[in-house]
C-alpha cells in the first residue's frame, strides 16, 4: 500500500452498466470488478433516476428540501448557506499549489490534498486544517456524484458524518473542502502490520458509524449510503469515526415501495448479494456492508484476500461467517493485534451481530437502530467489567 496515503485511501468502485447506460465500463483491476446484470433486469429498472428531494432529520423533526439540479442552483438555495464558496486560486494556495507532498489520498475520483485555510488564503479566515478533494474530469466520479455529495453533506450534519466545509466550481474545476480527519481511514489502520486498534476502540468505531447509518436511514424516507467500506470511515485525532464520500448515496423507497431500482454501483466485496443480483436497493444493503466491515474488524483481514481467505473467490464473508456462531472456532480467527477482549459475552454478541448483518436474506438483517442498541450495550458492559476488575 502506498505509504503516503494515510487519510483517504484509493476508492475502488465497480460500475455495472445497464442496457440504457451509455457510460463505458472502466478496465478491471485487482481492486475493481464488474458483474453481468441478470437478463431479467430491464433497462428502465436499472437506470439511476435522480432523487427529487432530500430530507434533513434532526431533533425538531423532518425538513424536506429540494435537491439542486445543477451547481448554479446550489448558489441560490438557502439550504446551502453554511457552505463556503472557494475560488480555485484560494484552494491552490491552501494546498501549496497542489503540492504532491500534501497528497493524502487518490483514486478514481481524483486526488485529495491536506491543506490549511487561514488569513493568508482568505482575509479574516481562522486557521483551519482541511482536506481538499480535486475531482478528475476523466475519473470515476463525475459531476453527478460531485453534486450528490454537495447535496447530501451540504444540507445537514451529524457527529458521525464528515463535515463538508465548502466547494469550488470554476470552469471545469470541481473541488470539495472537508474537515481534516487527523488519523486517516479505518482501512489505513486496520490492514497494516503494526495495527494497534484495541477491542474497545474497534467496537467504539463500529458504534460511531452505526449511528451515522441509523441517522441516514431515518424514520421518514431513508438515505441509502450505498458504499459502506473501511476506506470510507475516517477517524479524528481521538479515533471518533465518521462516514465520508457520499457520491453514491441515494434516497430509499417511500410509501408502499419496497426498494429502489438502480444500476448497480459500489465496491466489490461489500455490496449485498441481492443488490448485485437484481439492482434492488434498500437500507438492508447498507446493513450488509456494515456487516462486512464489522467482520474485517473482528478478523483483521480484508473483504477480499485471495491469498489468505479460504472462501469462494477469496471472500472473507464466505470463509468466516459460518465461524462467527461457533465460539470455540471463533477465537482461532480473531485478530490477535487487538489484544484482550473485555468480555467473552460481548465478543459473542458482536460476532452474532456480524453474522446477522451478513445474512443472505435481507429481511433477517437487523435495522441499524438495533445495531446501535446492541453495540451500546456491549460497550457499556465492557466498561463495567473493566471497572469491576481488580487493580
Amino acid at each position: 500500500m502506498n505509504s503516503r496515503i494515510p487519510f483517504l485511501q484509493k476508492m475502488h468502485r465497480w460500475i455495472i452498466p445497464s442496457c440504457g447506460d451509455t457510460r463505458q465500463p472502466r478496465p478491471s483491476s485487482r481492486h475493481r470488478d464488474a458483474f453481468p446484470r441478470p437478463a431479467s433486469a430491464s433497462a428502465s429498472a436499472s437506470a439511476a433516476p435522480s432523487p427529487q428531494k432530500l430530507r434533513k432529520v434532526g431533533s425538531e423533526g423532518t425538513l424536506v428540501l429540494s435537491v439542486p439540479k445543477d451547481v448554479e442552483e446550489i448558489r441560490t438555495m438557502s439550504a446551502y448557506g453554511r457552505l463556503k464558496l472557494f475560488t480555485y486560486h484560494e484552494l491552490r494556495k491552501a494546498t501549496g499549489n497542489f503540492n504532491p507532498g500534501q497528497i493524502v489520498g487518490e483514486g478514481g475520483f481524483g486526488v485529495v490534498y491536506r491543506g490549511v485555510i487561514d488569513g493568508s488564503v482568505r482575509k479574516g479566515y481562522p486557521s483551519t486544517a482541511v482536506a481538499v478533494k480535486v475531482l478528475n474530469p476523466q475519473g470515476l466520479q463525475g459531476d453527478r456524484e460531485w453534486l450528490t455529495e454537495v447535496s447530501y453533506l451540504g444540507q445537514y450534519s451529524h457527529p458521525n458524518l464528515v463535515e463538508l466545509i465548502g466547494y469550488c466550481c470554476e470552469d471545469d474545476h470541481r473541488l470539495l473542502v472537508y474537515e481534516f480527519m487527523a488519523k486517516g481511514s479505518l482501512e489505513h489502520h486496520l490492514f497494516r502490520r503494526s495495527c494497534r486498534l484495541s477491542w474497545t476502540t474497534r467496537v467504539a468505531i463500529a458504534l460511531d458509524v452505526a449511528r451515522g447509518l441509523a441517522f441516514l436511514h431515518g424514520p421518514d424516507r431513508p438515505i441509502i449510503y450505498r458504499d459502506f467500506k473501511s476506506s470510507n470511515i475516517l477517524l479524528d485525532a481521538k479515533f471518533n469515526a465518521k462516514l465520508s464520500d457520499f457520491g453514491l448515496a441515494k434516497e430509499g423507497p417511500m410509501g408502499g415501495e419496497t426498494h429502489v431500482s438502480t444500476r448497480v454501483m459500489g465496491t466489490y466485496g461489500y455490496a449485498a448479494p441481492e443488490y448485485i443480483a437484481t439492482g434492488h436497493l434498500t437500507v438492508m444493503s447498507d446493513v450488509y456492508g456494515f456487516g462486512v466491515v464489522l467482520l474485517e474488524m473482528l478478523v483483521g483481514r480484508r473483504a477480499l484476500e485471495p491469498s489468505r481467505a479460504g472462501g469462494r473467490d477469496g471472500s472473507l464473508v464466505d470463509w468466516a461467517r459460518p465461524i462467527l456462531i461457533r465460539p470455540k472456532k471463533l477465537e482461532r480467527i480473531l485478530d490477535r493485534r487487538m489484544g484482550e477482549v473485555c468480555s467473552e459475552m460481548g465478543l459473542q454478541r458482536v460476532a452474532r451481530l456480524a453474522y446477522d448483518c451478513l445474512s443472505q436474506n435481507p429481511k433477517v438483517r437487523p435495522s441499524m437502530a438495533r445495531v446501535v442498541t446492541t453495540l451500546e450495550a456491549v460497550l457499556a458492559a465492557g466498561a463495567g467489567a473493566a471497572d469491576a476488575a481488580p487493580r
